[in-house]
């Protein structure tokens, strides 16, 4: 049996008490029986009664019984009937409940709910907790957004007076905020006040965005927000006299009328400071306040100064300088006089700091990158410094900061750092489809904070089309406790080259590296740091014999000279060092600061190649304000060979030691497509063997980047803000240029049209090659039916195969920059990290390989 309870709001009807019999004015209460209750004791009944054996009763008394035994809830009806002071309570008590049960509820699961709800299992049921019970589940609703939510309680009565509650829930859909209107403003227009709130008209455009929903919270947000905005543009006297949100009949959307008072529009009048502290020069002072006289008024101006003011102090010690704006408003000119005063305070010490909330990570990691220690003068700059250099971890939720609270005398204070541990191990097989590689598989785990001690270890594994490697790597920041770093990797990794064959790709060279490198760290200063490095590799460079070798050599007109130079067994035996500065905000996501380095590498100490390879690099990062931060780069590199001499190909820097430019370091280009290179022409027409004619724009072209002795590369970068709803995507688009060269590489012997010409009759011919003998010859003109000579030669005799004539050209060696420009889009999509460009290169040198539109998204499972 199933029944409908009230909901919230609404009265239950009240247990029915019949008309008691007849009561004399005053009677004598003779006997109490107690019929009908099955779990409740019947003393424990006539517990919640003031009727006692003996008692003068009358009417009255009665009343207050019944409503004593309504005030307990534990009987859904209940009488008393009187038979000459023999009193019988007859007594219907509440049934227990069975089971809770909540049926429709997708957006709030269960664990949402139940923690809110009071009735479970084994308590009394009573209509009152249902009520309330009812009550809570619609607020929680309304929290998400959903006001027209509502919930109809049902009860299925079981046996032994048992039930099961059942809340429907109809959840209905999000209230949405269909309009917003704003009265009284005359010197902004709605949309620019819009633009400045939270919340969110609800339209197509911002059908992602969870701010269209109503928040009476954000409701509160935006009027300050309007309250700042025109503060800030000078309206001192700007209030918001109302704000009201009406939700509509059929409880969908919200309507909010805000209802504001602009006021005049005031300047500044006379900026002063006055100083109560010695090193604090009023004069000197002044000097550096931003706003000027007859400039329009900006609270947010006067606040950053307050700010301003309070880091200056710090810097000389006073960590709680009190800095106190007066204030004088002339309504008659329109002008705010400001007078900063710099109250009197004593010069702090640090007496304690203190690191709470790193559960995983032990204390020494975070305090050494304290640039405060405890009895040091207190300095603003440091715990600036301090606070970049914890955020730069990567161990702990973004933006900490470090409290600054009161020491045991007015000269001490202790600064309280709470740090938010985040998760450091990262567990990720991944599987994507780049546009440069094709499909892509990785594995990788890593530990950035192992045993909590800041140690880092890593293993990867990843595949591809044309790469595949392995890596484990061990870094120590602090060896034994000092500012020393020191690490080491070891890995293998093999990479499948490739050139362009009319756009497609082919397999060229096939280069296996097996290595192992140890780095070690000291900081020289602050910002400046100086690393060394050894690095070891065995490199194993081979080219398919069956397509490329002629006998059991590189066969240079099917290869190229340049990449049988390339083939063979080296070692490589290398020191290094970089001298690095960086003062950036922030490592991981830098919006303000600059990085540079130097780094040498010297070939040569044992090994098979000797060469030096040096390479600058320089980052520039600037806040624009408003979510608008701009990036700029630029880096650049050569790489010299000792001793003299070069190699057939005409450079004595191996191929595999070269720089290389293109996607997807230089956008609008191909990968290595900026450069020396080598295109070969297979379009050859011989009908006129004594007059040979190439066509280079057509037929088979195969395309072979050498890369360059010397290289640089300059980026400028801006990210551009979007809307909450975007942002909450993980959408972060940027528009760039890109330039760039890499050239400074000796021309290589190249093949003619002429190395197919017969020195016998001087006759282009195809050449016949009989590679198990390693013997080649010029081929015979074809002949017709009757057996004259006729058409080209290229006839070869049984067991040799032909070549037919071709020609390479050389390109790309030249310094002057490529310039590309584009849009990109980052997307932390639920697949895994998704980036996204379109690029044109404005500028480019005849041979590069341009490449308007590049993506790159993996998944994590």
């Amino acid at each position: 049996m199933c029944g409908a309870l009230p909901a919230a709001g609404q009265e239950a009807v009240p247990a029915a008490m019949p008309a008691l019999a007849d009561t004399a004015a005053a009677s004598t209460i003779r006997s109490i029986t107690v019929t009908g209750n099955q779990r409740l004791e019947a003393q424990t009944i006539l517990s919640y009664l003031r009727l006692r054996v003996g008692q003068q009763y009358d009417r009255a008394v009665l009343d207050q019984a019944l409503k004593d035994l309504a005030a307990t809830e534990l009987f859904k009806d209940f009488q008393i009937t009187d038979n000459n002071g023999a009193l019988t309570i007859q007594v219907t008590e509440n049934p227990v409940i069975n089971r809770v049960i909540l049926e429709g509820n997708k957006r709030l699961k269960d664990d949402k709910i139940r923690p809110e709800i009071k009735l479970a299992p084994r308590q009394i049921f009573t209509r009152s907790k249902v009520r309330a019970d009812v009550a809570r589940i619609i607020e929680l609703y309304k929290r998400q957004g959903r006001f027209a939510a509502t919930v109809e309680p049902k009860m299925v009565s079981l046996d032994q007076n048992r039930v099961d509650v059942v809340f429907e829930i109809n959840e209905g859909p999000k209230s949405k905020v269909r309009h917003i209107e704003i009265i009284g403003n005359q010197k902004f227009s709605d949309k620019e006040l819009l633009g400045e709130m939270a919340t969110k008209e609800s339209r197509f455009m911002t059908i992602l965005s969870s701010n269209t929903s109503y928040d009476p919270d954000r409701l509160a947000y935006d009027q300050q927000k309007l309250r700042l905005f025109y503060l800030t543009n000078g309206y001192a006297d700007f209030r918001v006299i109302s704000a009201v949100a009406e939700l509509t009949t059929n409880k969908q959307d919200f309507i909010i009328t805000y209802v504001v008072e602009e006021g005049e529009r005031y300047k500044f009048g006379d900026v002063d400071v006055q100083s109560e502290i010695r090193d604090f020069q009023p004069e000197m002072l002044k000097k550096l306040l931003p706003m000027k006289k007859d400039g329009w008024y900006d609270a947010k101006l006067v606040e950053d100064t307050v700010e301003s003011l309070s880091e200056t102090a710090g810097l000389f010690g006073y960590a709680f300088a009190d800095i106190n704006p007066e204030f004088r408003r002339n309504p008659d000119d329109r002008t705010m006089a400001i007078t900063f005063n710099v109250g009197e305070s004593p010069r702090t010490y640090v007496e304690r700091i203190d690191v709470n909330g790193n559960t995983l990570t032990h204390d020494k990691v975070v305090r050494r990158e304290f640039r405060l220690n405890e009895g040091d003068a207190f300095n603003s700059f440091g715990v600036k410094r301090t606070e970049n250099r914890i955020n730069s971890l990567g161990y702990f939720q973004e933006n900490l900061s470090i409290e600054r609270k009161g020491g045991s005398a007015p000269d001490r204070i202790i600064l309280e750092t709470n740090v938010e541990e985040k998760p450091t191990g990262e567990l990720s097989l991944s599987a994507g489809y780049s546009s440069t590689e094709n499909m892509l598989l990785q594995a990788s785990i890593r530990q950035r904070n192992f045993r909590g001690l800041g140690q880092q270890l890593q293993a990867s594994v990843s595949y591809s089309s044309y790469s595949k490697s392995i890596e484990l790597g061990f870094t120590e920041p602090y060896l034994f406790d000092r500012n020393i770093s020191i690490g080491g990797s070891v890995y293998r990794r093999d990479l499948n080259s490739y050139n362009l064959i009319d756009n497609d790709r082919q397999t060229t060279f096939e280069q296996v590296t097996t290595g192992a490198q140890v780095n070690v760290g000291v900081p020289l200063t602050e910002y400046m740091s100086l690393f060394g490095r050894y690095t070891l590799n065995f490199d194993d460079v081979a080219l398919d014999k069956d397509t490329y070798y002629f006998g059991d050599e590189c066969d240079p007109l099917v290869a190229g000279r340049y990449l049988c130079d390339a083939i063979g067994k080296r070692t490589t035996s290398l020191v290094g060092f970089t001298l690095a500065y960086d003062d950036r905000d922030n490592r991981l996501r830098p919006t303000r600061g600059q990085s540079a380095s130097i780094s040498q590498d010297f070939a040569g100490l044992g090994g098979d190649v000797e060469y030096a390879r040096t390479r600058l690099a320089a980052t520039k990062h600037f806040n624009l304000g408003s979510g608008f931060i701009v990036n700029a780069s630029a880096e650049g590199g050569y790489i010299h060979p000792f001793g003299n001499g070069s190699s057939s190909s005409g450079d004595k820097v191996l191929l595999t030691d070269r720089f290389f430019l293109g996607e997807p370091q230089m956008r609008g280009f191909d990968i290595r497509g900026v450069g020396p290179r080598v295109l070969r022409y297979s379009s050859v027409d011989i009908s006129d063997p004594s007059n040979p004619v190439l066509d280079t724009s057509s037929g088979t072209t195969t395309d072979d980047a050498l890369g360059g002795r010397a290289y640089y590369q300059g980026r400028l970068e801006m990210d551009i803000p979007l809307g909450t709803g975007a942002k909450e995507l993980g959408l972060r688009p940027s528009i760039f240029l890109d330039t760039g060269a890499v050239f400074g590489l000796r021309k290589p012997t190249l093949t003619a049209l002429a190395d197919f010409r017969d020195p016998s009759d001087g006759l282009t011919k195809y050449l016949c090659r009989d590679a198990s003998a390693g013997t080649t010859q010029f081929a015979t003109q074809s002949t017709g039916s009757d057996g004259t000579p006729s058409g080209t030669y290229s006839v070869c005799p049984s067991g040799f195969s032909a070549l037919a004539p071709f020609e390479e050209r050389y390109y790309g060696n030249s310094w002057m920059p490529r310039v590309a420009v584009g849009v990109g889009v980052n997307w932390n999509s639920p697949f895994g990290p998704f980036r996204i460009d379109f690029a044109y290169a404005l500028r480019k040198e005849e041979g590069d390989d341009t490449k308007r539109f590049s993506f790159n998204v993996g998944t994590q499972f």
